[in-house]
């Protein structure tokens, strides 16, 4: 391995040290309370040398994002194969679901961990826009065959969003400790087969 290519292999390593940290920090003080020298401390480096990797804490959260809505882009390929494509907005919330159970910390950070306003408006949630699309255009086909008529695509993107991501938060935040004798995940699932009932008849 050349010097070039040594010093490459370790600048991708301190550059993933610094999210794995970073994660971490974000996830127990919330966004304000995170800062450049936190997240130094937790990899015993010195905050300064931060700074040759990312301008500020708010690149460090915006990166954690992408790679967490790329991960789950990345399982919605599977779907590429489903023809029909209420099969593929059913198969949609299992991935989601799925996602959640085995992502928590980064489901936490592209949901629920929140970001000042001014940051938001930067680019945010905006990142989530593919996902979200991927979402509407399989609602939009399940229209063209005859499923959901007269209903507003948009208004129906973001009724079926706000069921996925209400099942996974509750789970994220460790809301499910009221509903006794099912484990969290039998939760999520018999709960998503109750909404997808409701869905058929749609």
């Amino acid at each position: 391995m050349s010097i070039a290519e040594r010093k490459l292999e370790e600048k991708q390593e301190m550059h993933k040290r610094i999210l794995n940290g970073a994660r971490k920090i974000f996830l127990e003080k919330g966004y304000e309370q995170a800062s450049m020298r936190s997240i130094a401390n937790e990899i015993n480096y010195s905050p300064g040398s931060l700074y040759f990797y990312f301008k500020d804490k708010s690149e460090i959260f915006q990166e954690l994002h992408k790679e967490g809505f790329q991960l789950l882009l990345n399982q919605f390929k599977v779907l590429d194969k489903v023809g029909d494509p209420f099969e593929r907005l059913k198969a949609m919330g299992r991935i989601v679901i799925q996602f959640a159970q085995e992502n928590k910390d980064y489901y936490n950070l592209m949901f629920l961990v929140e970001e000042p306003a001014k940051s938001s408006e930067e680019s945010g949630f905006k990142i989530a826009q593919e996902a979200i699309d991927s979402l509407a255009t399989v609602i939009k086909d399940c229209q063209q065959k005859g499923k959901f008529k007269d209903m507003d695509t948009e208004d129906l993107t973001f009724m079926i969003l706000s069921a996925m991501h209400g099942i996974c938060a509750l789970f994220c935040k460790d809301r499910t400790v009221n509903f006794v004798g099912k484990t969290n995940e039998e939760l999520m699932e018999r709960g998503y087969e109750c909404f997808v009932a409701l869905l058929e008849k749609g």
